[in-house]
């Protein structure tokens, strides 16, 4: 059972209890309009519910009117429906639609337009959106530790992932079936939306630290890829591969690493000042080979610039929270 049913139930029976209490008719509206009004965040749910709020005074107004004017047929309904929506959805309140016919099927069912009915109706409106919204206020399930299992199980696979890309370096006959490439892949994904909810949970004092780290870790599996596609033309082993292993091995170290080191973009560095040194390839073998190798060293320096880039700005951020 997820919480946010608990938090559906627990705000449904509030409202109609309150409904009950204040003699508001039918009490099971306010029911609905709870159920109708939790979301899944704190943010989320302030937004909602004055969404909710505002689209369903607006279609009282209109439905008054229409009611008023035509009298309580059926068709007046789809005349409210018709003349309604669309300026709901003009105005981004396409999301109180529900919510504003709820209301209005009220007024329809008491077939009569007076103080007491419309206020009967805006009373539902407060018991059902206030329990919502009191009630996601006063708890939202902590992400923190499922975002630190998420970036312990990212981090780990892109050890695993370039620790296998050393061993394919020195062993261009290494087989491995990369599925720690999709696991990552479904850890970041559910890192970055966890992430967003997390953020959203926060009214005040916003945490982007969760956002810039899956941001991060997605532009860097998109590099790896291209690693991948340039590791797969590396089909002989030269002196180069072994140095570039080195590297894929200090980067699955790195990887742990919440600051940016620099230790391996300056080993880079020295590594292309030696290739250059190094003798032109001699046979059409070593020239692909090489060039593949060469490619995979540019897709490493976007990879690190890319750590670089963020690693600093995360502790830019702390030092502006603290």
């Amino acid at each position: 059972m997820g919480i946010r049913i608990i938090k559906t139930a627990l705000a449904t029976i509030a409202a109609i209890y309150t409904a009950v209490y204040f003699g508001l008719e039918p009490p099971l509206g306010a029911g609905i309009l709870a159920i109708l009004g939790v979301e899944v965040s704190r943010l989320k749910g302030l937004k909602s519910a004055l969404v909710r709020f505002v689209a369903s005074v607006l279609g009282l107004f209109f439905a008054s009117f229409i009611f008023t004017v035509f009298g309580f047929h059926i068709w007046a309904v789809a005349l409210f429906i018709l003349l309604t929506f669309p300026v709901l959805s003009r105005f981004q309140l396409k999301d109180g639609i529900v919510t504003s016919a709820v209301i209005v099927f009220h007024l329809f069912g008491r077939g009569e337009v007076s103080v007491d009915v419309i206020s009967n109706e805006i009373m539902l409106l407060f018991a059902g959106l206030g329990w919502a919204t009191i009630i996601n206020l006063i708890y939202m399930p902590k992400d923190k530790h499922l975002l630190q299992g998420l970036k312990e199980t990212v981090e780990h696979k892109f050890d695993v992932i370039f620790n296998e890309m050393a061993l394919t370096l020195r062993e261009p006959s290494h087989i491995w079936n990369g599925s720690e490439l999709l696991e990552a892949h479904n850890a970041i994904e559910e890192g970055a939306r966890r992430s967003v909810l997390n953020r959203e949970n926060r009214l005040w004092g916003q945490e982007l630290y969760w956002l810039n780290y899956f941001e991060m870790r997605s532009q860097q599996l998109e590099l790896i890829q291209q690693m991948l596609v340039d590791l797969a033309m590396v089909y002989e082993r030269w002196p180069q591969n072994d140095h570039i292993a080195e590297l894929m091995e200090q980067l699955s170290e790195d990887v742990k690493s919440e600051v940016y080191t620099g230790l391996t973009e300056k080993r880079m560095v020295e590594l292309a000042q030696q290739f250059k040194a190094m003798d032109l390839p001699r046979t059409r073998e070593e020239f692909e080979v090489r060039a593949a190798l060469l490619k995979l060293m540019h897709e490493l320096k976007r990879y690190l610039e890319v750590a670089k880039r963020l690693k600093k700005r995360k502790v830019i951020l702390e030092r502006a929270e603290s």
